[in-house]
């Protein structure tokens, strides 16, 4: 017998057509960032791409857990040390800038969720490794992913690929599932110990997202009810939407 996290084959239909949307929103706002492109330019790209293909905005208007008060934008938009859940606000972006894009998308009550980390112009290139180490995080946890293993083999893979690439775990944000709702269970933590968690089971549809800091792993909450770094370093962010088969797992984002 299958387990709750499990999708039906129409509530999964739903949620490839909101993750095709989604992939389709995130490739135009990369395409878009540059210096003096403002996080509202990006904001209203964002809304505007959603819509055009009969999807809403899953986040305006969601309130995350910790959250003070319901999101009031389609975009997360997070510069530099924010991690996530920045808000779009009328800051410019400039040359040298970490811009992380979170976005998700509902299309008939199928809900996906995926992120990018974009360097800005010219970045460094300890900035550079940073979004590559992240990237590379999410394609080892997205490999581990299959009927039978377990949530604790995704973090295992996603916590060796940060640590050999010089990277601090964020311990307290986490990927989950996802699909009727923005966050659902079970979390996937970018740490664990292989064969521990939750069995993954055909149909089920995961959100994993690893955040990465080279200096810190703490972090704070601020007034906009962002997290920020604790120590003010820059970080970056990839996330998919993944469903789980039998023997692989499918991205349901991709650009």
């Amino acid at each position: 017998m299958s387990s709750s996290f499990v999708k039906s084959p129409e509530k999964i239909e739903k949620i490839k057509h909101s993750g095709r949307i989604l992939g389709f929103a995130l490739k135009k706002l990369r395409e878009h960032v540059a210096p003096g492109v403002s996080l509202l330019e990006l904001e209203d790209l964002a809304r505007e791409v959603i819509e055009e293909h009969g999807g809403k905005p899953a986040f305006l208007g969601y309130q995350p857990y910790g959250a003070e008060e319901p999101f009031p934008f389609a975009l997360c938009t997070s510069v530099n040390d924010v991690i996530v859940h920045g808000r779009p606000y009328d800051l410019v972006l400039k040359d040298g800038d970490i811009v992380s894009l979170d976005l998700g998308v509902n299309w008939k009550g199928g809900i996906s969720d995926a992120a990018i980390s974009i360097g800005v112009g010219k970045v460094s290139k300890q900035d550079q490794k940073l979004i590559q180490v992240t990237k590379e995080a999410l394609e080892e946890g997205i490999k581990v992913i299959k009927a039978g293993k377990t949530t604790g083999d995704i973090g295992h893979a996603i916590e060796k690929k940060i640590l050999s690439g010089g990277g601090k775990i964020i311990h307290s944000l986490t990927g989950h599932g996802v699909g009727d709702k923005v966050h659902e269970d079970p979390p996937i933590y970018n740490y664990g110990s292989p064969g521990s968690g939750v069995t993954l089971e055909e149909g089920m549809v995961i959100a994993i997202e690893p955040m990465v800091s080279f200096t810190s792993g703490y972090i704070k909450q601020l007034e906009d009810d962002s997290y920020a770094t604790m120590d003010g370093s820059r970080s970056a962010h990839f996330e998919h939407t993944v469903l789980v088969r039998k023997n692989s797992g499918e991205i349901l984002t991709k650009g």
